[in-house]
């Protein structure tokens, strides 16, 4: 299997869920990863949609999934959740802010194909916003099963599958009723990237590139 190595030394990364779980879903176990082993590395995590209580638990989470972190930065929209396409027009000015204010050296957005249109929305304006940038697309499982083939894994130990999952079910107590909000799920779909990343044990969260540019001076 090849591998390509992002630059070396701290990075900035942008995150970029549509409401408070999704981040910490598609990315977290990578984002745990990248933090340990990158001492430096700043993150801008921002979430489009979560109210009340549910903003309340993704400003918790989103701050232990981010202790090791040099910086960071959180925001959260008031979108309301299932009608950002019907705002489409605020969530452009929104993207054009972050665009303002933030230069990452790699993006993780929804992935293009997820049959929910808040997810589906970020995901062609981070496209339409961040042009010139490493993108990886997550994937969120449900109800809809639209799972599809991730060309880019991100091999994870078993200690930091645990830990994400542990985070998942400690923060969000308002998604526990949830029929699929099972740390089953979430260990299953790690452990079946894994599989497919060649790993004979661990885990692995499963990403889609659009769009890379090998930079051969770059490689050692």
């Amino acid at each position: 299997m090849l591998s390509f190595d992002l630059k070396p030394g701290p990075l900035r990364v942008l995150a970029l869920g549509a409401h408070s779980d999704d981040i910490e879903i598609g990315c977290g176990g990578t984002l745990l990863s990248l933090l340990e082993s990158r001492p430096g590395t700043s993150v801008d995590w921002v979430v489009f949609s979560a109210a009340a209580d549910r903003e309340q638990e993704a400003r918790a989470s989103a701050s232990a999934f981010l202790s090791q972190a040099a910086s960071h930065t959180v925001r959260i929209g008031g979108f309301r959740d299932g009608f950002l396409p019907y705002d489409g027009g605020a969530v452009k000015e929104f993207f054009e802010t972050l665009k303002r204010d933030i230069q990452p050296d790699i993006v993780f957005t929804h992935r293009l194909e997820d049959r929910h249109q808040d997810h589906r929305l970020l995901s062609e304006l981070t496209w339409n916003t961040f042009r010139d940038h490493v993108i990886l697309e997550y994937e969120i499982p449900k109800y809809e099963g639209d799972l599809g083939h991730p060309n880019v894994f991100v091999p994870l130990e078993p200690r930091i599958c645990d830990a994400k999952i542990a985070l998942l079910m400690k923060y969000f107590g308002t998604q526990r009723s949830k029929r699929w909000f099972t740390e089953d799920l979430f260990a299953g779909l790690m452990r079946l990237r894994g599989i497919e990343a060649g790993l004979a044990d661990g885990g692995a969260e499963g990403f889609y590139a659009r769009k890379l540019r090998w930079n051969e001076a770059a490689v050692d």
